[in-house]
């Protein structure tokens, strides 16, 4: 209802041309509302960014999903882009810029002050995905041999300046990274009281070639607003804050759950991908998956005279090969979340490896004895199956066994060998994985039936 209210009181004043009371108007809803406002209305994206003061401008902007700031930069004048792209906070506007091709980023850089100019072709020199991308250099750097009173003077100074004053840094005269203090530390403290006495000594930092998602890991494990970022050589460059990693954080689950679902990462929101582009990023693994599938055609070709002797043994192909798939997918989703988390790493490989064994004899077992269960009692009231009722109720038991055994090895080891060969483990995708154990499972239940049945039924 806010938000209707938001879009019907913007497009009367738009239409009555009152922009003096439109801007007062916009400027006194919450951001959330304004970058709302624009997804629901982004032919007037333009119109809504230049009513807003620039700062409350560039807090809307930086929150927009890409396709929308795009809409926004389409839609102002070269000045207002100028005045925009300024205001952003470094690490947002880098995120913007290399989403875009070259040539706008060229276009773009050339509007920005000298000092932001600099700042910016800084930051997109690092790689693509690290912590370099996405550090601001808006911090709140002291000397040790300062006392706290010179501290929060210099914090009332520049604070307004910082990206955050939560964490305050100590570096020496050369810029090396000493030491980090919560402001609190310094609040707590009589105002003599000199920075070197405070420190300690102890204090995380990340590398700016760090890989973004490695960052997400250090974040959770020290619970931290924001962490420095040095060189080789330990000199302060940035600090990353914690909205740029859960920002981070959502890209990559998202992305990961795509893939997990076979399918390419979407760069737009799925509403506003052209359809074509959506097929393209999905036919992809689909091809992939079909072709593998196939195989299955083939393993079934491979035992056309045993299927041929014993019809019975077809009725029970969906019923393996959906079992080890279902157990596939879901050790193979259960390590890639556990990967991500930082759980587990690839040196765990064995101790997953052992659990994944007892796991699946346990699962296959479960659901072995339930099918040999099944074949008994359908044979005792219907006759289904004849006289080698039990024989066929074996093999179906010990092959659900083989399958979900090899189902959860194949499921949890996928995702540790891509991340050893430097692969995104996601693409170990449910889908994958179920069609690797289709074709092997029927290998699995054909191969123990002939063993079972061989002199019998084959």
């Amino acid at each position: 209802m806010e938000n209707e209210a938001l879009l019907e009181k913007f497009g009367t004043l738009k239409k009555e041309k009152n922009y003096r009371e439109l801007s007062v108007y916009l400027d006194d809803q919450l951001i959330t509302d304004i970058a709302e406002l624009i997804h629901d209305d982004p032919d007037n994206a333009g119109i809504i960014i230049n009513q807003l003061s620039i700062s409350r401008a560039a807090a809307a902007f930086r929150i927009l999903d890409f396709p929308l700031q795009e809409d926004v930069i389409r839609a102002l004048a070269p000045a207002k882009i100028a005045e925009l792209m300024n205001e952003l906070p470094a690490d947002d506007r880098t995120a913007f810029l290399e989403e875009l091709p070259s040539e706008a980023v060229k276009e773009l850089i050339k509007l920005l002050d000298p000092e932001e100019r600099r700042i910016t072709l800084s930051l997109l020199g690092y790689p693509e995905n690290s912590v370099g991308r996405i550090m601001t250099p808006d911090y709140i750097a002291v000397r040790e041999e300062w006392t706290v009173k010179q501290v929060l003077d210099y914090i009332r100074e520049h604070g307004k300046d910082s990206e955050t004053i939560d964490v305050i840094y100590v570096i020496d005269e050369r810029g090396h990274l000493l030491d980090d203090f919560r402001i609190r530390e310094f609040l707590l403290v009589a105002p003599d009281t000199v920075v070197h006495t405070l420190m300690d000594d102890r204090f995380v930092s990340l590398h700016a070639n760090d890989d973004q998602e490695e960052a997400i890991q250090v974040f959770r494990m020290e619970n931290r607003v924001a962490l420095p970022v040095v060189d080789d050589h330990g000199i302060l460059l940035g600090i990353v804050t914690i909205d740029d990693m859960l920002w981070i954080a959502n890209e990559e689950h998202t992305e990961d759950i795509q893939k997990i679902g076979g399918t390419e990462a979407l760069d737009e929101p799925y509403l506003d991908m052209p359809l074509l582009k959506l097929v393209k990023k999905r036919v992809g693994w689909l091809v992939v998956l079909f072709i593998g599938e196939m195989l299955t055609a083939t393993a079934m070709g491979f035992f056309e005279n045993e299927i041929a002797k014993a019809v019975v043994l077809a009725l029970f192909v969906p019923l393996i090969i959906s079992s080890g798939g279902n157990s596939g997918s879901q050790a193979s989703t259960l390590i890639i979340q556990a990967m991500a988390l930082g759980e587990i790493t690839i040196s765990d490989w064995w101790r997953v490896m052992r659990r994944e064994i007892i796991s699946g004899l346990l699962l296959g077992s479960v659901l072995g004895c339930i099918g040999f269960v099944r074949i008994l009692l359908w044979n005792g009231l219907f006759h289904t199956y004849g006289e080698h009722s039990v024989l066929i109720g074996a093999t179906v038991g010990v092959s659900l066994v083989g399958v979900v055994l090899w189902g959860t090895l194949s499921g949890s080891m996928l995702p540790i060998i891509l991340k050893k060969a430097g692969a995104d483990p996601a693409t170990s995708s449910a889908p994958f994985v179920a069609t690797l154990v289709d074709v092997t499972g029927l290998l699995i239940y054909f191969s123990v039936a002939f063993t079972f049945m061989r002199g019998i039924l084959l």
